[in-house]
């Protein structure tokens, strides 16, 4: 996209240049390329000129919409940075119950998946709503892992770590819930979730 503004932006400047020609030498130059040739009014010219400076106006528009459109498509370093610190503040402590088999009470996106996720929602200002990805590291488990974050167009890449805790503080029993041996209850985790620039 950026070429294609660098395009206009030239096409522009050659425009507003052809608008500045003065009348006289393009009358000269017409006569000497066709002598028989009638000659033009002074309407002409100021109708010619209005017209390229006019297209050259568009030109600059559609460009600077462009260059917009790109760095609405891509992140900066310090727009993933901040929203890589602003995801792990909001998923630190992050409770989440699972029954006693250990499947999750409510859906639960993998840690991949939440990481992005948050990561995004967190984007702010002009900052894309997609381009994230969370590279998960091979040694990885459901009790801890890391994940290197990047984002489309950004150099910079951060190393999250995400450390399940069990929190019995969080375990939550139904009232009046009584399963075939005894009581059903939900067991609680938290994630401890922290980053730091660089990949993992």
């Amino acid at each position: 996209m950026t070429w294609l503004s660098v395009i206009l932006f030239v096409l522009a400047a050659l425009l507003i240049l052809m608008a500045c020609v003065k009348a006289r030498r393009v009358r000269s130059w017409r006569e000497s390329l066709n002598p028989s040739a009638p000659e033009v009014p002074d309407a002409a010219f100021v109708v010619a000129r209005i017209a390229l400076i006019g297209v050259a106006i568009c030109c600059v528009v559609v460009g600077v919409r462009g260059l917009g459109v790109e760095d609405g498509s891509k992140w900066s370093d310090d727009e993933l940075k901040s929203a890589v610190e602003q995801a792990a503040d909001e998923l630190d402590g992050f409770l989440y119950r699972v029954d006693e088999s250990g499947e999750p009470v409510v859906y639960f996106h993998d840690y991949e998946t939440l990481v992005e996720s948050e990561v995004v929602e967190n984007g702010g200002g002009d900052a894309p709503q997609d381009g994230v990805d969370a590279a998960p590291m091979p040694a990885n488990s459901d009790t801890d892992a890391y994940f290197t974050v990047s984002g489309n167009g950004a150099d910079a890449e951060f190393c999250t770590r995400i450390k399940r805790v069990r929190s019995k503080e969080d375990d939550y029993t139904p009232p009046g819930f009584m399963g075939g041996e005894g009581t059903y209850t939900e067991l609680g985790y938290r994630l401890a979730v922290t980053m730091r620039e660089g990949a993992c």
